[in-house]
């Protein structure tokens, strides 16, 4: 039985979809999302800084922080669970500029990230740690697109369907982390 707070979307999607989302919302993206880690995100950055092209359109897609292990066989792709997103900080307020609409990951995000997707009307969400093999089972299709030379991180087109997140930075700034920590204490306050 879902809650008020699951919500279904469809990626790409656009800022004002982007907008209704809330910290703490549990939603379940199905579409096409794009995988980069700290070497794709390196090479994306360098390209752009030269004027040359992005591999993909970032106009109101989806990265996943995330490098996938060896699919098995009869599977599109293997273990897939998201990496540390503080590690793409320096790059991501340059992509969220060009209409990147949402970021997946895990952990915190520093306050210039935070800045831009409060200016672009974007969001963060993050993906449950550890559960790789699970978070697996949504993706339907996994093709490289490019920096096939980066292994595991190379950038990587995925077909998802009830790929379940949660969103931690809205397009209002509201930090998911900063309130279930007061919320946390205020309960710890009452039952003292």
């Amino acid at each position: 039985m879902g809650s008020e707070q699951d919500k279904h979307l469809k990626v790409p999607f656009d800022r004002e979809e982007a907008v209704k989302l809330r910290a703490g919302d549990y939603v379940y993206l199905s579409g096409t999302i794009y995988t980069a880690r700290d070497a794709a995100h390196k090479r994306m950055y360098e390209t752009l800084r030269e004027k040359g092209e992005l591999p993909f359109d970032l106009q109101n897609n989806v990265i996943y922080y995330m490098g996938p292990s060896p699919a098995r066989e009869g599977r599109p792709i293997g273990s897939a669970g998201p990496t540390t997103a503080s590690r793409m900080d320096k790059y991501a307020p340059a992509l969220l500029d060009l209409g990147l609409r949402g970021m997946i990951g895990k952990g915190k995000r520093n306050a210039a990230v935070v800045d831009a997707i409060i200016k672009n009307g974007a969001v963060y969400f993050a993906a449950v740690g550890g559960a790789g093999a699970l978070l697996s089972r949504s993706i339907i299709s996994s093709e490289t697109i490019a920096y096939d030379d980066l292994g595991t991180e190379a950038i990587r087109r995925l077909e998802i369907q009830d790929f379940p997140v949660i969103v931690v930075v809205d397009s209002e700034g509201n930090n998911l982390y900063e309130t279930a920590i007061l919320q946390y204490a205020k309960k710890n306050e009452k039952s003292d």
